[in-house]
């Protein structure tokens, strides 16, 4: 069932077996997991079903450190989470992300690829990619559309991601309404973890609205599930008993904050870029491919150079627009209905601060009539550019390629989220992330541009012109993608991590964590099949659990 937390003829307090802070992917899934079971699962969410500014609001803070990070606009507030605004790119880890690499600092994950793999099988149907497609460490098994470039294989590799058709709030919000064993709490925000005297074990969740009104979720086990940095900011909210926050005896909450740093590394120019360019779009027409190719540094290419792990995507850059195309996209904007709507507005907004390609032009509003006009005069570029897609071909030259680089970030200590002095409209200390960059990352960019730029520059008879920060002469070109990782890590060792391998919170018996938080590591790849992966892997251990306190009366 779907609750309002608004609605105050729900009680106050409520009461579950399990509790899961957070409704994005991981929390959705793990949810999931218990329908028709007699568990009870609170699924607590601090958005509503669509975007809200107010609601958004509470993810503001402030940042300091080695590039610009805006807390407030790389995540979402919502049912569904931040993959409200996915692209729905899919694909596992190799083993060799997971793997401790004696070049990389910190490195290395107490589980590994086989340990994942059955889950991996799971997300796969929870994300609705096509079973029949098989996948491995670090890639799937999808047809291609276009056929990828021929790479030389000590340097650079063709990875294959797939593409979830689905949002996750979305594709489960009717099992959500219609589970009887399913309470999805909206609007509740949880403000701090109540624990005993000696923080050994969670004993509520209090959680309160932005009209003022506050109460505390019981469960047996909870389960953070709030994103990357928000895991870690609940985790050092909770400080009623544990003066550094809940899991926190060793200053490691909020530690190790990795992102995927992202930056165009330079351009191609050549007679026909779309060599390059083709066989990496991710649509055909205006359908989206199910199965796409991503280039990448190959293992060798890493260990040889010791460097990080990294894609690179090449962009086309469209030349002189034919003015009857002109035309007709200036008719198809101007009769394209105005955005209203709270919700339609946020998610642009989002969209736009979260934009991973190189930056375009801004839409102008038309007028109607003379575009009309001037598509008609102009109707003969409309038909050879039919002519083009026929031939699947671009309709529009491009004028140049531009490679954008998204790259694996090392962990280090000192990257943190920790608590500003600002408060929210709740009374809550807001986030204050210091994102730290070092030199093996500027190696890795440096390394990125070196291997990929002439090598894709020659597959198309062009020239490469690097940027200058990929080889120290500006400061770093990069930005954030929205991956948070790493603030909660997984370790076997307590000095090491704040959670074990099955993402239970060291030293407290009843809490775990679920997402990208726990990351040690984040190859390249994107995380939420990682995220939904572990998930899942989770939902199952906690059922053992749940099954064990029900034998033995434990409350």
């Amino acid at each position: 069932m779907i609750i309002d937390y608004f609605d105050r003829s729900v009680p106050d307090d409520l009461q579950a077996d399990l509790c899961i802070i957070g409704a994005g992917p991981a929390g959705i899934a793990i949810a999931r997991a218990f329908l028709g079971t007699a568990t009870r699962v609170c699924l607590i969410e601090g958005g509503g079903l669509a975007g809200e500014d107010r609601s958004q609001s509470l993810y503001e803070g402030d940042w300091t450190g080695d590039a610009p990070f805006d807390a407030g606009t790389s995540r979402m507030r919502v049912f569904g989470g931040s993959c409200t605004l996915w692209g729905g790119g899919c694909i596992p880890l190799a083993d060799s992300d997971m793997a401790p690499r004696e070049w990389v600092p910190d490195s290395g994950w107490p589980i590994r690829y086989d340990d994942l793999a059955p889950w991996y099988a799971r997300a796969r149907d929870f994300c609705r990619i096509d079973p029949s497609h098989g996948f491995g460490p670090g890639a799937f098994d999808g047809p291609l559309p276009r056929q990828p470039l021929d790479l030389d294989p000590d340097a650079l590799v063709n990875f294959v991601f797939a593409r979830s058709p689905i949002t996750f709030g979305d594709a489960y919000r009717e099992d959500m309404r219609r589970a009887p064993n399913i309470s999805l709490l909206l609007h509740a925000n949880v403000m701090e973890l109540e624990s005993t005297a000696d923080a050994s074990r969670v004993t509520g969740a209090r959680i309160g609205t932005l009209d003022g009104r506050r109460g505390r979720v019981f469960a047996r086990h909870y389960v953070l599930a709030a994103g990357g940095i928000e895991n870690a900011r609940i985790l050092l909210l909770s400080d009623s008993v544990a003066p550094n926050g809940l899991g926190n005896d060793r200053d490691l909450v909020g530690r190790y904050f990795m992102d995927h740093p992202s930056g165009t590394i330079g351009t191609i120019r050549a007679d026909d870029p779309d060599r390059v360019t083709r066989p990496y779009e991710r649509t055909i027409g205006k359908v989206r491919a199910p199965f796409a190719p991503e280039i990448g540094l190959s293992l060798k290419a890493q260990r040889d150079h010791r460097s990080l792990n990294a894609r690179v995507h090449p962009f086309a850059v469209e030349g002189q627009v034919p003015r009857g195309i002109r035309a007709l996209r200036d008719v198809r904007a101007a009769l394209r209905p105005p955005t209203r709507d709270e919700a339609a507005l946020l998610e642009a907004r989002l969209c736009a601060a979260l934009q991973n390609g190189p930056g375009g032009t801004a839409a102008v509003q038309q007028n109607l009539a003379i575009s009309a006009v001037r598509l008609g005069l102009h109707i003969g570029d409309v038909v050879r550019a039919v002519a083009q897609k026929v031939a699947d071909r671009p309709t529009v030259r491009s004028d140049r390629v531009e490679l954008v680089g998204f790259f694996e970030q090392a962990p280090q200590r000192d990257s943190r989220v920790t608590l500003g002095d600002e408060r929210d409209a709740l009374g809550q200390r807001r986030v204050r992330v210091d994102w730290r960059l070092n030199e093996l990352d500027r190696h890795t960019w440096h390394t990125t541009t070196l291997l990929t730029g002439a090598r894709l520059a020659a597959a198309c008879n062009g020239h490469f012109e690097p940027e200058p920060w990929t080889h120290g002469a500006a400061p770093p070109g990069v930005h954030g993608t929205a991956h948070h990782m790493g603030t909660t890590r997984m370790a076997d060792d307590p000095s090491r991590g704040v959670v074990d391998a099955q993402c239970k919170v060291h030293g407290v018996a009843n809490l775990h964590i679920a997402g990208s938080s726990t990351f040690p590591t984040g190859g390249w790849a994107f995380p939420t099949f990682t995220i939904v992966a572990l998930s899942l892997r989770l939902a199952d251990h906690l059922r053992v659990l749940l099954t064990a306190c029900e034998h033995s009366g434990l409350a």
